[in-house]
């Protein structure tokens, strides 16, 4: 049996962030116990092969072999020398919120991803309205996905939302991107999800066709 991290390999990066993404946001949440996080985080890269279009590209296989791309050992081995690395790599970044799903606070990676989204947009009208959606989605009391921020914070962010700018989330996002590093990452780097992707990406896998 092929392991599903391999057969997700088989789709370049980028096609393989949006359906792994698009996935997550579908997945229903997991009953909470040991077993059912095992078989949720495996459903999850099954969901990314339904989601992600099949014709290949040339950077998702070997154009004499047709092996498919998967991280490299040197790759699979940078994201545990920095956060900054591991959010990087786009499949390293989708392997870290598979991981935060199963621990019921993928919110935090959410929205710091929203957050980097959101300064890249020019238009002061786009800006005002994709404020109000992170705010009413992330950081208002009722939010589905309701990150842990102090009074402070948010109340400075309702008041920079009279007139945002694409720094209106700055420190909400510098406070998120910290209990990710210090607390979710450590752990991410010690979970069974990692210690696949590693075994997989050094061809060692008992999952892998030879």
């Amino acid at each position: 049996m092929q392991s599903t991290f391999f057969l997700a390999l088989q789709h370049n990066s980028s096609q393989m962030e949006i359906a792994c993404f698009s996935c997550l946001d579908t997945a229903e949440t997991p009953v909470k116990n040991k077993k059912s996080r095992h078989k949720d985080w495996r459903a999850l890269f099954n969901n990314i092969l339904q989601c992600t279009p099949s014709p290949h590209t040339a950077t998702d296989t070997h154009p004499l072999t047709n092996k498919a791309y998967r991280p490299t050992s040197d790759e699979v081995n940078q994201w545990a020398q920095s956060f900054d690395k591991l959010l990087a790599h786009k499949y390293g970044q989708a392997a870290f919120r598979i991981f935060l799903k199963s621990e019921y606070c993928e919110e935090n990676i959410e929205f710091w991803l929203a957050c980097e989204e959101f300064k890249k947009i020019m238009s002061p009208v786009k800006l005002a309205s994709k404020a109000k959606k992170i705010h009413k989605k992330f950081i208002w009391n009722e939010a589905p996905k309701e990150i842990n921020l102090d009074y402070q914070t948010k109340e400075d962010i309702a008041q920079n939302l009279q007139q945002p700018t694409a720094t209106c989330f700055n420190a909400a996002q510098k406070k998120v991107y910290s209990l990710m590093e210090n607390n979710s990452y450590p752990r991410f780097l010690l979970s069974e999800i990692y210690q696949e992707i590693c075994t997989i990406s050094q061809g060692k896998s008992k999952y892998l066709k030879t």
